[in-house]
């Protein structure tokens, strides 16, 4: 395989987390290849940063057994079956956000991992979240999504018990354009418990969950 990206099938054995393949930059040739290694040895596979165009470029076999799901730009490959409750939210400031939080929605379910997401309850309409609160502070873990100044991990942060994983979305313009505003807010908040992954990382934030819950339960 050639200029192929190698898949890491063990890891799973050593971290508790299946291979993950982010798709940006590879080609649809190359993602075939990856793809099919997947369905030869029987082992479940994450794609992120999948775009359609890309995803219409694999050839047809490959759509056909690959679960997709343009909104989150994410593809799984082999059966996620039935999901366990895990306590985790996914709160997502605006619909802006959605595609971020769809990816860490369906990064916890190809894990097996189910999960509650609330939307649309950033800070400028402060009774939304509000309204919702007492259903937010029974989650044992919260992802939460915000782009613009990211006001929302600091309220969240402030009135749960449950630790606010951050994650900072390129949604913005001006100064907050990229995400960069959110994600130094997220880094810089005074309110305790607030973890914080890249800009964009729905997925990163879902597994950082995932190892949170499984440390738990050892």
């Amino acid at each position: 395989m050639k200029n192929v990206h190698q898949p890491d099938w063990d890891r799973q054995n050593r971290t508790g987390f299946p291979e993950a393949i982010y798709c940006a930059r590879k080609s649809a040739d190359q993602i075939n290849i990856i793809i099919e290694d997947a369905i030869t040895r029987e082992r479940p596979l994450f794609l992120t940063a999948l775009t359609p165009e890309t995803y219409q470029g694999l050839n047809g076999d490959n759509r056909a057994k690959l679960d997709y799901d343009p909104v989150s730009a994410t593809g799984i490959v082999g059966k996620t079956g039935p999901l366990g409750p895990s306590g985790i939210g996914i709160i997502a400031a605006g619909t802006s956000d959605i595609p971020v939080a769809t990816e860490a929605q369906r990064t916890l379910a190809f894990c097996g991992y189910d999960s509650t997401m609330i939307q649309d309850v950033g800070v400028a309409g402060l009774w939304r979240l509000l309204d919702r609160i007492e259903e937010v502070q029974k989650f044992r873990i919260i992802i939460a999504l915000a782009g613009m100044e990211g006001a929302l991990f600091s309220v969240l942060a402030g009135l749960v018990g449950a630790p606010v994983i951050a994650v900072p979305t390129s949604v913005g313009y001006g100064v907050t354009a990229g995400g960069r505003t959110a994600l130094e807010s997220a880094l810089g908040s005074c309110s305790p418990g607030i973890l914080s992954v890249n800009i964009d990382n729905g997925f990163g934030a879902a597994a950082a969950a995932i190892k949170i819950l499984q440390s738990v339960a050892k």
